[in-house]
């Protein structure tokens, strides 16, 4: 119910809020710059932030939304486009290729981000706890996890001897994350193949490849293209019978085997209210970087029945929801 209650700011009539509007009505301009396309429910996460703060769009609140649609190379020209626009502040969302382009445009507008990877080590802000400059917001951490997922797909399906991670190239995590999986891997006499999807298009090939391989399973990895994607993931999996560890819980509700990761829509609504606060008059420099702290396991069991895998009892009780 909560990935429906927002369903119609996406984009069209939020997107095209007019500034003639804005001029007889002055109020904060917010943009809204994403690498992927519209999530509804991640958006209203977002928007449930603002409102913490007062801020409520289209009555005090004005947004300007930018979708890169998977397309990160049209990132820099719609923060530019942002910029040119003087907004009052950036939200970047959808991994941190978003959030750099944003960076790169301004070092005045300030910007609030979102996403799973270690702010420092891309050049975001200059430590977690005094980001200094423009920026600030909220990591995920999603890909630091990356042996723990390792770790609970092997508990559920031990037999398996080869584990797929399946990465975006285009992500700069990418690569680092791999190496997670390999040094993992080793400790618990797994293979592990590499495989790589950079569109959706690509996801078909390179899953039903794999598949040939008996007793394989699938680790996907954190990246907000597959965010975008899950559905289809979650159809390929389960049509080439591959027992797959995913990111985040929305691919466990949706159908998909096991998930493990940090909850979205609380990293979202925690950027909401940081960009509220700003808006009232912080500065990012003085907003430490926030992480939520909960880790969701969830288990759907339909998905495992059509798998013809028992979970262990014990697995079921650590389980943070299981879906039946």
């Amino acid at each position: 119910m909560r990935r429906r209650a927002f369903i119609t700011l996406i984009g069209g009539a939020a997107a095209a809020w007019p500034l003639a509007a804005r001029a007889q009505q002055p109020m904060p301009l917010v943009g809204f710059l994403s690498s992927v396309s519209p999530e509804p429910f991640l958006l209203g996460a977002i928007h449930r932030g603002l409102a913490q703060l007062g801020y409520v769009e289209r009555r005090n609140l004005a947004i300007e939304y930018r979708w890169a649609e998977d397309h990160y190379e049209r990132l820099p020209a719609l923060a530019a486009g942002l910029v040119e626009l003087r907004v009052d502040l950036i939200i970047a969302a959808g991994g941190v290729l978003a959030a750099k382009a944003a960076k790169d445009a301004t070092t005045t507008i300030p910007i609030v981000f979102s996403n799973g990877s270690d702010p420092v080590r891309f050049g975001l802000v200059t430590s977690i706890n005094r980001p200094g400059g423009n920026v600030t917001g909220v990591t995920q951490f999603s890909n630091e996890i990356t042996p723990k997922r390792l770790g609970l797909l092997h508990e559920i399906v031990p037999k398996a001897d080869t584990v797929g991670t399946l990465i975006n190239p285009n992500n700069p995590n990418a690569e680092s994350d791999v190496a997670d999986v390999q040094a993992g891997a080793a400790t618990l006499g797994l293979t592990v193949e590499v495989l790589r999807a950079r569109t959706e298009q690509e996801l078909e090939g390179v899953i039903a490849s794999f598949a040939k391989r008996a007793g394989g399973v699938l680790l996907v990895n954190a990246d907000a293209s597959f965010n975008s994607w899950r559905r289809r993931l979650i159809s390929l999996a389960a049509r080439h019978a591959v027992p797959a560890m995913y990111p985040s819980r929305e691919f466990a509700e949706e159908g998909g085997f096991i998930s493990y990761g940090i909850d979205r829509l609380e990293a979202h609504r925690l950027a909401g209210t940081y960009a509220g606060r700003i808006l009232k008059g912080e500065r990012p420099a003085d907003l430490p970087v926030q992480s939520p702290t909960k880790f969701d396991l969830v288990i759907n069991l339909k998905a495992a029945k059509a798998l013809g895998i028992d979970i262990p009892p014990m697995l079921l009780a650590r389980a943070d929801e299981v879906i039946e």
